[in-house]
């Protein structure tokens, strides 16, 4: 298609840029200018080389007036050489389109369990939309029980939209998002009446419980790899109600070696905090610090594995203390 299209813009350039002799001399020439054996086999790969000889075929035509023209006729020749740099602007677009149709869409499924979230399931895929810009959209199957109601039912779940920004040679990643929160860990769940007309949340999740700005970026080369994550979950019911509602900023940061192909290792430092409680003598902080090495396998069909594990503070009184440990495998098609 971008051969076949290369072809007919630099055609109808030399077309025109033969116009111009051809009203001086004979219509031969038009046919002769059309007429080039230009075949896909013998065009090269980029379609702007193609327009380049179009443009310069039109600013070598004769612009000068003799026997049987006008002046009309160098307006005729400058207009061609415009037009041929209009069509070489037209081929440079349609080259920056199908670069974009070049890199494929990708879809990735990962399944992580940690010894804080429990075991949650999530998806992340990408749609090229131009060379260096991707639609980005993901999701988070978020399956413990004590994030909804303590009733095994209105599971708290995540979903998100953003871009994805390639830099670098496509080394670097970056990808800001904004995800809602559905359930009712973040806005307590629905209010309703509870014994003796004290305020309850015992009624299920809420549709838009909570919205997530987000952005990750992602480094790796032949050696190096590297990721850092922010996010800001932040409740969008009750924020007012005085039901406990919360807000939360999760973020980390790794970087590692790779030692080959299929194995790299690095170190891990995450923290979750808590920084908002919406209820009377709540209080912020810190629920966890987590500080340690990471070792993954990576296979060359795009399967994974990485597991993380280490020491925990937790920030105050109130925080986790321990170990922590959490794995995550998947595979990206």
């Amino acid at each position: 298609m971008k051969i076949h299209l290369a072809t007919a813009v630099s055609a109808v350039a030399l077309a025109v840029a033969g116009a111009a002799p051809a009203l001086a001399n004979d219509q031969a020439v038009l046919a002769a200018a059309t007429t080039l054996p230009l075949t896909a086999a013998e065009l090269p790969s980029e379609a702007t080389g193609v327009v380049v000889v179009a443009a310069a075929a039109a600013e070598a035509a004769p612009a000068a007036a003799g026997a049987g023209t006008n002046g009309a006729l160098v307006n005729v020749a400058s207009a061609t050489t415009s037009a041929a740099f209009d069509a070489a602007a037209v081929a440079a677009a349609v080259q920056a389109s199908t670069a974009a149709a070049e890199r494929s869409e990708s879809f990735a499924v990962v399944l992580n369990q940690d010894s804080f979230f429990g075991f949650y399931p999530t998806f992340t895929g990408l749609i090229p939309v131009s060379e260096k810009v991707d639609l980005a959209f993901y999701g988070i199957l978020w399956t413990t029980d004590a994030f909804g109601t303590g009733l095994g039912s209105d599971i708290w779940t995540e979903f998100g939209i953003g871009a994805n920004f390639l830099a670098a040679d496509g080394k670097l990643k970056i990808k800001p998002q904004i995800g809602i929160t559905n359930g009712a860990l973040l806005s307590r769940g629905n209010l309703g009446v509870g014994p003796r007309n004290t305020t309850t949340t015992l009624n299920g999740g809420n549709v838009f419980d909570g919205i997530v700005p987000s952005l990750t970026m992602n480094y790796a080369d032949d050696k190096f790899e590297a990721e850092f994550y922010g996010g800001y979950y932040a409740a969008l019911r009750n924020r007012s109600a005085n039901v406990g509602a919360l807000d939360f900023l999760h973020t980390w940061v790794n970087a590692g070696y790779k030692f080959t192909k299929n194995f790299s290792a690095g170190a891990h430092v995450e923290i979750l905090a808590n920084t908002r409680v919406d209820a009377p003598g709540g209080r912020a902080s810190n629920v966890y610090q987590w500080y340690g090495p990471y070792v993954q396998f990576s296979l060359s069909n795009g399967f994974f594995a990485r597991f993380t594990g280490g020491f925990e503070e937790g920030g105050g009184r109130a925080g986790n203390r321990g170990d922590f440990y959490k794995l995550a495998f998947g595979f990206s098609f």
